[in-house]
């Protein structure tokens, strides 16, 4: 039987309970899991760079990504341009990114505490210890790590340029 894409991808994208129980069996299985996290709105090359870079740390690497009420209260209402389930599907849809899950807080806290993965990852424009969820991970024995950004690449500056290519009066 023949598995089509609409099922690969679903079976990548979970909640935060199904996802701990396949975390416990990579991690016996002797696997390192790498968790990151964001918004990941416009999915652009400094987040194919960043996210293929997270998950060389490691055997599987976790996709945190905020649900849209949380990034409407970070980025704002005209936030995200792409909702969440379009989100997880580009997401999943990677070769290197094992699972995408879903959470509502406005950051990841509680999902870090749930899962505990071996490794935590963000960018290297937080240190380490501004990173939440680091003293958790670090307190369980993992190890948190920081990554380069592609310079001039961000889903704001995106859609910035895009709003400032087209006239005002198609906007409203």
């Amino acid at each position: 039987m023949e598995i089509g894409l609409e099922q690969l991808l679903l079976n990548k994208i979970s909640d935060a309970g199904t996802l701990k129980l396949r975390l416990q069996d990579w991690q016996c299985e002797g696997k390192k899991v790498v968790f990151t996290n964001g918004v990941f709105d416009l999915l652009h090359i400094g987040h194919l760079t960043y996210l293929s870079k997270a998950a060389t740390l490691g055997d599987k690497l976790i996709v945190g990504l905020n649900a849209d009420s949380s990034v409407k209260r970070i980025k704002g209402e005209d936030r995200p341009v792409n909702d969440q389930n379009s989100r997880a599907a580009l997401l999943a849809s990677l070769f290197f990114v094992d699972a995408v899950v879903v959470f509502t807080e406005d950051d990841p806290l509680n999902l870090i505490n749930k899962l505990m993965p071996d490794i935590l990852v963000k960018g290297a424009d937080y240190s380490v210890e501004s990173i939440i969820g680091a003293r958790e991970v670090i307190a369980n024995g993992g190890e948190v790590k920081t990554i380069d950004f592609v310079s001039g690449y961000s889903s704001t500056s995106i859609i910035e340029k895009i709003r400032n290519q087209i006239p005002d009066q198609l906007i409203k």
